[in-house]
């Protein structure tokens, strides 16, 4: 019997959930649910498009509901009403908000007895597992997370909101000497200027100050403020064809010392280099989609995340196959 996933939510997310399900031989993608005109909305794979008010009527129908909607203001709200109806999926990634998040689901799919997962991608996600790990292995030490080089969207969104930008694309980027510094075992204390870049690609509208412009990105507080920007006027030919992409990745280190007088350094790290973030992420989703299922057939219900779930629960192999193949 396959698995029956729901798609809540279609932007850029959800087609790559849409992707993913069609590779998982033990998944079916029963529907896609939006709050636009379904007749408007033609899914990449031809599944069928439903308005989201029409989910309540599919809950025999559903296994796991996939939630691909913003962290800033969708998924507060709709990750616990869903919970309610559906066991589901979500990939908030507000870090400081995670907490209030999973008491929120928690408290409400226990009452329902639905399990939820929440926080689930690359970061938070893969890379927190890694932070996790090596922590628990390495514990005299320190943890360092870069990330990039890759396309910021919010970082773009809000340059994109400056009065006489058209369009423009943001890269995150890592401090080579940092990282290096960070894999000799040296252990820096590291500002967040000395870790991180940013580069921008903006088209300027006609007749537009472009000075202006590059002062307002540059000392755009809580974005640009405190890193080292660079700003590049190009076409807009130039930036859809050089940077139509949405390429992300980055970088987990943790750095520790064991032995006699702590005299032998160790590194591990773990590592993404991505050619679409969200294609990427919503394959992270739909193998824990699956393990939700897993969990919810055996009665663990309530809020979980990455920490909380059995690796074995990912895998369309059974636990037998695992061992002998994977272990």
């Amino acid at each position: 019997m396959s698995i029956r996933v729901g798609i809540y939510g279609y932007g850029n997310l959800g087609k790559g959930v849409e992707y993913a399900v069609r590779q998982n031989k033990d998944m079916e993608l029963v529907g896609v649910f939006t709050r636009r005109d379904p007749a408007t909305v033609k899914t990449v794979t031809g599944a069928n498009v439903y308005h989201c008010d029409k989910a309540l009527e599919m809950t025999n129908d559903i296994d796991v509901m996939v939630l691909c909607g913003g962290s800033a203001t969708d998924l507060p709200k709709q990750t616990p009403y869903l919970a309610q109806y559906f066991n589901v999926i979500d990939s908030f990634d507000t870090h400081a908000k995670i907490p209030e998040h999973f008491t929120n689901v928690d408290e409400v799919a226990k009452k329902s007895g639905k399990t939820a997962a929440i926080s689930v991608g690359w970061d938070p996600g893969m890379f927190s597992l890694n932070r996790l790990l090596g922590s628990c292995i390495l514990t005299n030490g320190k943890d360092y997370t870069f990330w990039g080089k890759g396309v910021s969207q919010g970082h773009s969104d809000a340059i994109r909101r400056i009065e006489g930008v058209q369009d423009a694309k943001q890269y995150t980027v890592p401090v080579q000497s940092a990282m290096d510094r960070v894999r000799s075992g040296e252990e820096p204390v590291l500002t967040t200027r000395e870790k991180h870049t940013r580069e921008c690609f903006v088209v300027a509208k006609d007749g537009a100050d472009k000075v202006r412009i590059e002062n307002e990105i540059k000392t755009m507080p809580n974005y640009f403020a405190d890193y080292d920007t660079t700003v590049h006027f190009i076409s807009q030919e130039e930036l859809n064809e050089k940077h139509g992409g949405i390429p992300h990745g980055g970088v987990v280190i943790r750095t520790g010392k064991t032995g006699k007088d702590l005299a032998h350094n160790h590194v591990i790290e773990y590592s993404l280099k991505l050619d679409s973030n969200p294609e990427f992420t919503a394959s992270v989703i739909v193998a824990y989609a699956r393990a939700v299922y897993k969990m919810n057939k055996n009665g663990e219900i309530g809020c979980k995340t990455v920490f909380d779930i059995p690796p074995a629960y990912l895998s369309a192999l059974s636990n037998e196959e695992l061992r002998k193949t994977m272990l």
